[in-house]
């Protein structure tokens, strides 16, 4: 029977809740920060190949930016309410400030800081940042449904005849994430308009970056179904889908197109013959978000994470208090090299071993006598169901090469 990630975390301490700090506020343990850690140098590094650049923005905004985006019309109700800070010297009224809901006001206001030429674009602005969803109670579980969502965020501001090219790379590097993580998605779907009124801009606009997503789908070789009225309310997105074993569907990466933000904020660039034209945004979510991400490799994985993602990659177990000095060599070679080793010691070797596989740690390494005279180890890896005697430097390279590579096994 396979495990949520709610069920697994009272083995691995990943995260916990307190009543104090309220729902939907899950607090990362120290081996989820290494989780999140590891989750998000992915997410930079593939934002880094794909010629992104890395922006800070506060996740507090005025009302006025968050009406000005849209979302306060759309999402007022999401929304946690204005805070409003007194009134100023004079009697007049403070701003009022908002926790966003969403990354790319933020974002547009980052590019507007200047004016830019139609040679520069297209122009990739890429955080790691927290925004906010009033969820209320009764829907919020775990790491999965939260109301503090750190999401990996980027967006491009590009010119209309680059914005297939932006969301074939956008899908292309999604795709390769969650290869990355092992993670499966079921399908593509490219999220359409329907014949409502809900939805900004024109048809036209429309058609545009609906066939625009279609033609970055087909050259990146992805199977697409298309679902009608389950577009963004400002444009058109392609969702990389994924159903869970309990048969829920969720949405763990998208490539939007919006061209509502540029109009808003009247985002534009300096085109070749000299006019001032309006960029296009599109919105990618590679790895996704944190909290989302790390509920469904957990459950994937069973709590087993591969070793890049795991927190503790090896534990390591002296026979009896004569392996120590060399145990303890062990672990200060592996974490020279950025490894993550767990000394354990205290009580049989034979609980110690049960013990690294209740929290799922995916290799073991036991030093008894015969291994610490000649410099090496009786290693176990757990997924593989594999046991071999391997040198001190065999190891450590072994353990780097998977690390560095994101292997989903190491390579013994």
């Amino acid at each position: 029977m396979n495990l949520d990630h709610r069920d697994l975390n009272r083995d691995l301490d990943i995260f916990a809740t307190d009543p104090l700090a309220g729902s939907g506020l899950p607090l990362w343990l120290p081996d989820g920060a290494v989780v999140f850690a590891e989750l998000e140098r992915l997410a930079a590094d593939l934002a880094r190949a794909d010629g992104c650049v890395p922006v800070k923005t506060p996740v507090l905004g005025k009302r006025a930016l968050f009406e000005r985006s849209g979302h306060w019309a759309k999402f007022a109700d999401d929304m946690f309410p204005p805070m409003r800070l007194g009134s100023g010297p004079e009697g007049e009224s403070e701003d009022e400030l908002v926790l966003r809901p969403a990354n790319c006001p933020h974002h547009a206001l980052v590019y507007r800081a200047r004016q830019h030429s139609y040679r520069e674009l297209p122009i990739r602005l890429h955080e790691l940042a927290p925004m906010f969803r009033a969820e209320r109670s009764g829907v919020l579980s775990g790491l999965s449904r939260v109301r503090q969502i750190n999401l990996d965020d980027t967006h491009v501001f590009c010119r209309p005849d680059q914005v297939a090219e932006e969301a074939g790379r956008a899908l292309l590097s999604a795709l390769k994430a969650q290869q990355i993580l092992g993670l499966r998605v079921d399908y593509v779907r490219l999220s359409l308009r329907d014949d409502s009124a809900s939805y900004l801009g024109s048809a036209e606009q429309w058609r545009g970056a609906e066939d625009a997503l279609r033609k970055a789908a087909s050259e990146a070789g992805a199977e697409v179904v298309e679902a009608p009225g389950a577009a963004a309310f400002y444009g058109p997105k392609l969702d990389l889908q994924v159903i869970d074993p309990r048969g829920h569907e969720e949405t763990i990466a998208t490539v939007q197109v919006d061209f509502n933000q540029p109009e808003r904020f009247d985002l534009t660039y300096d085109a070749a013959d000299g006019s001032r034209q309006r960029v296009v945004m599109v919105h990618r979510g590679t790895v996704g978000s944190m909290e989302r991400v790390t509920a469904a490799v957990l459950e994937r994985y069973q709590g087993r994470l591969p070793l890049w993602l795991a927190p503790v990659q090896l534990a390591v177990l002296p026979v009896s208090s004569a392996q120590d000095e060399a145990a303890r060599a062990l672990v200060d070679a592996l974490i020279a090299e950025g490894l993550r080793p767990r000394l354990g010691h205290g009580g049989s070797l034979g609980a110690r071993i049960r013990d690294s596989r209740r929290r799922r740690e995916p290799l073991i390494a036991v030093i008894g006598a015969s291994e610490a005279e000649v410099g090496e180890v009786q290693v176990r890896d757990v997924a593989a169901g594999l046991e071999r005697r391997l040198s001190v430097a065999g190891l450590v390279a072994a353990m780097k090469k998977a690390y560095a590579s994101r292997a989903g096994e190491v390579s013994w």
